[in-house]
């Protein structure tokens, strides 16, 4: 089962063969006018040009070859040589039916299914996320769902910075106030945390901060880092204490946002292979000293940048960088746990594809790690790849900030949001007759298809400008809006059932249905697109379409007081593949839909 965009695809493509003409020529795309056609190619221009032809005769030639398909209806030849084509109603119903019996809605699985680890979230153990963890968790969320919709076998990862110098200044500072003396001895070590999360949450920043200005407090960070690497066990106890107290937390966020992971790993659990990964990587002739420190060269042959230094001169380096592995004190670095990581996934997932969603700012150090690990043998050239994304802004166009400037708890941008949602359903009336628990349970609904909605329909390298009060609109491109689409389907279909109405053979007849349905069809572009380019938008996308010509269409054709035997039951065949399409791609975007409002 295809789209017909595909089948008309290979219909073309037959035709410009049949012709002599190369069918890579032979693309077609949804009509730039659908006043006049569903589907053009514009293929026959390059090819005349090619054959040195006429372009319009060559185009009349092309369509006199698809006369007669069952699926098209009207042919034409329009303008210099465009093929414009009228999909059938008789096809469009097929399409349909086909579309609201299929598991899939009308997509397709992939060809060869792959086993894919999708990287995402990357919260830091001892450190609350922040807004600056939003994006990545939501696109990771949603490209892990469209991986797996389409076939693949997935892996989510959180992959926690649970093993860098944070850990060490934080066991320094804990060291400083009393609290982590208990854990300097030879044990045993006290079974109660020292720590809460309000303990991490203020020392961390003036850990961080000292450690700027005093050199004796960030050497012994430094040195504190090093031993737990190390495996002190006092040292190892107490981290054990904090990675519990925080983990407690970033559940609580991820699961407020609907985010979930199949593996809550950190760098920590690559620690174990770091040290025959550093003995194989010598052996490999890889690892060589540098400073007193130990780095993979990753630079080919011929690849320069210029280096500015510090009495001004410029000098001409490899580039890029060298892969820092370990420190000139001896420690595992954030490239040497990432290359760990890779070498970790290699055994336990045996991955084909590794998907890093992460800030495009990291773009530098991943090149780094990939090409570390290409050279070491640890991954197939191309399996890895970075997915950067762009920022969420403030209204002056940076990084978005709190009104005091500081940077804004995601459980905090998240309490506002359903704060809003709330406001908002009070305003349009909605869930007024609702239990206070079920109000509650669709504001937090409408909260998260707020902020979901409002960063996938964004292409992921862009960046985009944080608007509350447009996102948890109940009118236009917003997530809120597709949800009360979603509930206005479902009202529809539990009234139709009430009244003992059901669904049946699916007839297109007027232009409202006819839009209806192509618009179903067009599901499977959209996830072909979303999958191959790595961008939920085109799903976002989609679903935004797709509520927009059902709305048209139920405005247009009246359902339940349909009049004619096949008309109701057709229609509400078209509503009901439409509702399971949309609640697919919600989903597939990270977002439930309630019930009711």
């Amino acid at each position: 089962m295809s789209d017909l965009k595909t089948r008309l695809g290979e219909a073309v493509a037959a035709a410009f063969a049949a012709e002599g003409l190369s069918e890579t020529l032979a693309r077609v795309t949804p009509s730039d006018r659908p006043d006049l056609a569903d589907f053009q190619s514009n293929g026959a221009l390059a090819a005349a040009k090619q054959a040195g032809a006429n372009p319009r005769d060559l185009a009349g030639k092309l369509a006199a070859r698809l006369e007669g398909r069952p699926e098209i209806a009207s042919i034409e030849v329009a303008g210099p040589g465009f093929i414009n084509m009228r999909v059938s109603d008789q096809a469009l119903a097929e399409r349909t039916a086909e579309v609201a019996g299929d598991y899939l809605s009308g997509a397709a699985p992939v060809a060869e299914p792959r086993r894919v680890v999708v990287d995402y979230a990357g919260p830091n153990v001892a450190k609350p996320m922040h807004v600056g963890h939003l994006r990545s968790s939501i696109i990771g969320e949603s490209l892990k769902r469209i991986f797996r919709f389409r076939g693949d076998t997935v892996w989510g990862d959180a992959h926690f910075g649970d093993w860098g110098f944070q850990m060490g200044l934080l066991i320094t500072a804990l060291i400083d106030e009393g609290r982590g003396a208990a854990f300097e001895g030879d044990g045993p070590y006290p079974v109660e945390s020292p720590v809460t999360l309000a303990d991490l949450e203020r020392l961390y920043p003036a850990a961080a901060a000292r450690a700027k200005e005093d050199a004796a407090f960030r050497d012994r960070a430094r040195k504190a880092t090093a031993e737990l690497q190390g495996g002190r066990p006092g040292y190892r106890a107490l981290w054990k204490h904090m990675h519990d107290v925080s983990m407690q937390a970033l559940q609580r966020d991820f699961g407020a946002l609907g985010v979930t992971f199949d593996l809550w790993k950190g760098e920590s659990d690559a620690d174990p292979l770091i040290p025959g990964m550093v003995e194989d990587l010598e052996a490999k002739g890889l690892l060589v000293e540098d400073l007193g420190a130990r780095v993979v060269h990753v630079a080919r042959e011929g690849e320069t940048k210029k280096k500015k230094l510090s009495d001004g001169s410029v000098v001409v380096v490899p580039s890029p960088d060298p892969l820092l592995v370990v420190s000139s004190e001896g420690s595992a670095m954030y490239g040497t746990t990432d290359l760990a990581t890779i070498l970790d996934r290699r055994n336990e997932q045996a991955f084909d594809l590794c998907l890093y969603v992460v800030d495009q700012r990291q773009a530098d150090h991943f090149e780094q790690v990939f090409r570390a690990a290409y050279l070491a043998g640890y991954a197939a050239e191309g399996s890895l790849e970075h997915l950067g994304f762009g920022t969420m802004n403030g209204p002056d166009g940076k990084p978005f900030k709190t009104r005091e400037g500081g940077v804004l708890k995601l459980a905090d941008l998240i309490e506002m949001t359903r704060d809003k949602a709330r406001a908002r359903l009070h305003e349009a009336g909605l869930g007024e007759d609702l239990s206070p628990e079920e109000f509650e349970d669709i504001a937090a609904k409408v909260a998260v298809a707020a902020l979901k909605f409002a960063d996938l329909s964004n292409w992921r390298g862009t960046s985009y400008v944080f608007d509350l009060d447009r996102f948890t609109s109940f009118e236009g491109k917003t997530g809120p809006y597709l949800l009360y689409q979603a509930v206005r389907i479902k009202s529809l279909l539990r009234k139709a059932d009430a009244d003992g109405a059901s669904a049946g053979e699916i007839v297109i007849a007027e232009p409202a249905e006819r839009d209806l349905a192509l618009t179903l069809d067009s599901f499977a572009q959209a996830i072909e697109e979303a999958y191959d380019r790595r961008g939920p938008n085109a799903v976002a996308e989609h679903a935004y379409r797709l509520a927009q010509s059902f709305s048209k269409f139920y405005a247009a054709c009246p359902v339940l007081a349909a009049g004619h035997e096949t008309t109701r039951p057709s229609r509400l065949a078209l509503a009901r593949a439409t509702l399971r399409q949309l609640e697919t791609a919600l989903d597939l975007l990270g977002i439930d839909t309630p019930e009711r409002m």
